[in-house]
């Protein structure tokens, strides 16, 4: 009867920890907090739609910008630069640049890609996408932008860049007056 009991609570603890291993996997293949999973249609810079899935096995560092901005965009896109230049070579590789238009109506493709050109953010790793505006507004609220039209060309927006690792999950933000130095470490630090 104890040899019994014994293989009886020997099954049962193997059981357990398959249970869990096997659960932890599932967890891992179906993560509900990757970007990946928002099933929104972009057009990035070249006129080419793209899902946000199609961005997977890059790590990403993610701004919302609009091409008319003339006051915090150029600052973003300059602290964009920055942490370009700070990102190792060998890392920048497995790393897209992304910005993200809150002014869809107005910035196609075309004007896109003309921004992109202007500011010398045209080609690898560079990406500029748009989408129509409940996407961007789902995607801003998963970055926890706010942005808001004021008028009918300008919009008032959080100041916020985010990193993403290679799986879409969030890595971490930084807002306001950006630390380059803090973002492409967090950069070069990833897989």
């Amino acid at each position: 009867m104890k040899q019994f009991i014994t293989a009886f609570f020997s099954l049962l603890m193997l059981f357990a920890c398959t249970e869990k291993t096997i659960k932890k996997a599932k967890q891992q293949e179906t993560n509900t907090d990757s970007i990946f999973l928002l099933e929104s249609k972009w057009q990035n810079q070249e006129g080419k739609e793209i899902l946000l899935k199609d961005l997977k096995g890059k790590n990403l560092v993610v701004v919302m910008i609009f091409t008319r901005c003339q006051t915090a965009c150029p600052l973003l896109v300059g602290d964009m630069k920055k942490v370009k230049a700070k990102i190792t070579e060998k890392q920048l590789k497995n790393t897209s640049l992304v910005f993200i238009s809150v002014d869809p109506e107005n910035d196609t493709p075309e004007v896109l890609k003309k921004y992109a050109q202007q500011h010398n953010i045209y080609g690898e790793p560079w990406i500029l996408l748009r989408s129509d505006v409940e996407s961007t507004r789902e995607f801003a609220n998963v970055l926890a932008v706010k942005y808001k039209k004021i008028s009918p060309i300008v919009f008032s927006h959080s100041n916020i860049i985010s990193v993403f690792n290679k799986n879409g999950e969030m890595v971490s933000q930084e807002e306001g007056t950006v630390n380059a130095e803090a973002i492409a470490k967090t950069v070069n630090e990833l897989n």
